[in-house]
């Protein structure tokens, strides 16, 4: 079952173009740092940039350098289902563990479209399906009585709830039971998820901190509660800093800093301000990064 920090990494580019060694030594420093997984391709990965060919190569090479050591979580998602069943389809192909599949946004289907999407998916593929909920990107909510019908496929198995609605999680909870693996999409609220009946979270500060996010999950799981709540305000000025502009901007503006990656970002984004730069580099010192 897929459980823990997993890390929603992101991709690091170079002059333009994937830095394929700074991407590989993202990965080591998350494995190596005790991450509980991996998700290529997600929003953090700036995978509304990437061209397909970009988007399976990235999701490739994160296979590649994993080697099975944690669970690889695939960004497979778009707003327009065949797509996402093509992108979906590669990732089940090249050996991905779970696909990560987000709402379709911009289109704001109704529920009955948003079962159908994945409804489509889940009939034309086997591999394990984490579906995705964010509305502050999407501009469509997946309800949680939509959530309960999509269990009638055996192949959705977990949901990333990014709402920060600690109500709706517990209703999908109440619905789904242990069917349904409940991950947070928000650093923010991982601990009263946990304590609620979450599992774990698709992280963006575990890019900067992979150790101390696993380390919470891990400690909440051994049922360390006083650990858990220490590691949780311990992240809390970087899980703040994340988000000073439009992410993926801040962290891998804190990678750069850390000396990791280039720290580009694509277009619409651009880099980050340089008061949050500032800011934010010294919230990585107070915090022991450089």
């Amino acid at each position: 079952m897929l459980q823990g920090a997993i890390t929603a990494i992101v991709t690091p580019f170079r002059n333009g173009q994937l830095d394929e060694e700074a991407y590989r030594q993202l990965i080591e420093f998350q494995v190596q740092g005790g991450i509980h997984g991996i998700v290529p391709c997600g929003t953090t990965g700036e995978s509304a940039t990437l061209s397909h060919a970009e988007h399976k190569r990235v999701v490739e090479i994160c296979l590649d350098q994993v080697k099975k050591r944690v669970p690889v979580v695939a960004g497979t998602g778009s707003n327009n289902t065949a797509e996402a069943l093509e992108l979906t389809q590669h990732a089940e192909a090249a050996g991905a563990d779970y696909a990560l599949m987000i709402t379709p946004y911009y289109n704001k289907p109704t529920q009955e479209g948003l079962y159908q999407h994945f409804k489509t998916i889940a009939q034309k593929t086997r591999i394990p399906i984490v579906v995705y909920n964010v509305p502050s990107r999407t501009s469509v909510n997946l309800l949680p009585e939509t959530v309960a019908r999509l269990m009638e496929f055996p192949n959705i198995v977990g949901i990333k709830e990014a709402t920060g609605d600690l109500k709706q999680c517990a209703k999908i909870v109440a619905l789904c039971g242990d069917r349904i693996v409940m991950l947070s999409g928000d650093d923010f609220t991982v601990l009263p998820l946990l304590a609620i009946g979450g599992k774990g979270v698709i992280s963006v500060v575990s890019n900067v901190v992979p150790g101390d996010m696993a380390g919470l999950c891990n400690a909440f799981f051994k049922g360390d509660l006083n650990t858990a709540r220490k590691l949780h305000y311990q992240m809390w000025p970087l899980m703040e800093a994340m988000f000073y502009e439009t992410n993926p901007t801040p962290a891998k503006t804190a990678l750069k800093i850390m000396g990791k990656i280039s720290g580009e970002v694509r277009q619409p984004l651009c880099p980050l301000s340089a008061a949050n730069e500032e800011k934010l580099r010294q919230v990585l010192h107070k915090y022991g990064l450089i």
